[in-house]
């Protein structure tokens, strides 16, 4: 049974920080590339950072040198370190499989997702 839990999404003031974390159950997401998607309203759901299963991090380049992706030694759980949080990175936040036509080909199964807000 799969199974994604996204947690440690909140209400932070401008440059401020928050760690999402992503407990992912099920052997085919501790074998793959994992990814952290974001999503606000009226937008279509965009990756913020990758990771392989190897550790090896990728970022878009709206969260570069903020943001820090890694996943523990027995890849069931997956980070998000968000550092200078700014207004326009509010949207729910979810963690899946990368890229996405994995999500799509494995039934499009997604978590709850956590909401970041991003406000003074």
């Amino acid at each position: 049974q799969v199974q994604l839990v996204e947690s440690g999404g909140g209400l932070v003031q401008p440059g401020g920080s928050l760690r999402l974390s992503c407990a992912a159950s099920g052997s085919i997401f501790s074998r793959n590339s994992m990814g952290w998607y974001r999503h606000t309203p009226g937008n279509q759901r965009e990756l913020v950072a990758s990771v392989t299963s190897g550790g090896t991090p990728t970022y878009v380049e709206s969260v570069k040198g903020r943001f820090t992706i890694s996943r523990d030694s027995a890849k069931t759980t997956i980070y998000l370190q968000m550092n200078s949080l700014k207004p326009e990175d509010t949207a729910v936040y979810y963690c899946n499989l990368f890229p996405l036509w994995r999500v799509t080909n494995t039934g499009d199964f997604w978590g709850q997702g956590t909401q970041v807000t991003v406000s003074s």
